[in-house]
């Protein structure tokens, strides 16, 4: 059986996102405009899972949660808890480094009102799923938001049913890795107070102690 690669950067399976792309790139030359590659170490504790590349942060820099209010608690919180070596990602080349710790997208590509349809989600699965086998046995995986949760247990071909969503909530894997549920780090979230700094920061608690344990 051939091996799936983890993440391929001419990937254009899904019709309407390919088409965005392409609008995107014409309208704004100097962006990325291409699938967003996972980013950080390759030997990791860790795998943050979030949703998509936002338009004018993940897709515009080429790297996850880079430029997009989204990503200003989760680096922040990185560095708090010894996984980056900066608290703030700029772009590719600002010098900043993960350890321990890779970041990716259940949906590579930007969708059109950051919503990708259930068949792109599922198009974009076998990249996560060779991703999630790839993990070290004993692995914790952060999922950002109730797709990047249902992503990762369908890429352990888990029902969804017998994990279900629940912020700072932790489920087991195969090859006793576990899951761990957060809402997302989005600006609405965050403005909203539905997830605030603190709620966050227990959930790094969590994966802390539970990265402890493992050692």
């Amino acid at each position: 059986m051939p091996t799936v690669e983890v993440f391929d950067i001419t990937c254009r399976q899904c019709p309407r996102l390919a088409e965005y792309l392409a609008t995107i790139k014409q309208q704004y030359p100097s962006y990325h405009a291409q699938p967003v590659a996972p980013f950080g170490a390759d030997q990791i504790q860790l795998l943050i899972v979030g949703l998509a590349p936002g338009l004018h942060g993940a897709n515009a820099s080429g790297r996850p949660f880079t430029g997009d209010y989204a990503g200003l608690l989760l680096y922040q919180t990185l560095y708090k808890y010894g996984f980056s070596n900066a608290p703030v990602s700029n772009a590719l080349n600002d010098g900043l480094e993960l350890s321990r710790c890779r970041i990716t997208n259940a949906v590579k590509c930007v969708p059109p009102q950051n919503k990708p349809l259930p068949s792109e989600i599922a198009h974009c699965n076998h990249y996560l799923s060779a991703e999630l086998h790839a993990l070290p046995e004993r692995a914790v995986i952060l999922a950002l938001g109730q797709i990047a949760h249902q992503s990762v247990l369908k890429g352990f071909a888990i029902k969804q049913k017998q994990a279900v969503f629940k912020h700072n909530s932790q489920h087991e894997l195969p090859g006793g890795r576990i899951l761990v549920d957060s809402y997302h780090t989005s600006r609405y979230n965050m403005q909203t107070g539905r997830l605030t700094e603190a709620m966050f920061q227990q959930v790094f608690d969590h994966i802390t102690a539970l990265l402890a344990e493992k050692s």
